[in-house]
């Protein structure tokens, strides 16, 4: 997905990732399991999640809130979860809206973050 956008967004740096792995690890996350339980249990969890952490975590030298928006639709396109009844169930502004806002968040505000990105796609 990646490759693909960087057509749109060429530059040197753009979707390089700063440091091997962190990528795999993000997605890895939001598939862990504590005590036999999913710590992110339902689908919009782990989309709201893997959204907050490629923004926070910054795993890309360029572009790292494109990339983040994008894979988040491609999550949710991929699991049947992009629309509800022809609707998307989040829109283009309110992604680009909620990425930036998540990008100037504190840390500390991550739940209200994750909260706000499920109560969208909940609707």
């Amino acid at each position: 997905m990646v490759n693909r956008m960087e057509d749109s967004f060429h530059s040197d740096a753009f979707g390089i990732e700063k440091e091997v792995g962190k990528v795999e690890g993000i997605l890895v996350s939001i598939y862990q399991s504590a005590f036999g339980e999913d710590v992110y249990p339902s689908l919009e969890e782990k989309a709201a999640n893997l959204l907050y952490f490629m923004i926070k975590d910054h795993p890309y030298a360029d572009g790292c809130k494109r990339i983040a928006a994008s894979l988040f639709l491609e999550f949710l396109a991929r699991n049947d979860a992009l629309y509800n009844e022809g609707q998307k169930r989040i829109s283009d502004g309110a992604l680009v809206a909620i990425t930036l806002m998540i990008a100037e968040s504190d840390p500390k505000e991550k739940d209200i973050m994750v909260n706000l990105v499920m109560n969208l796609l909940i609707i």
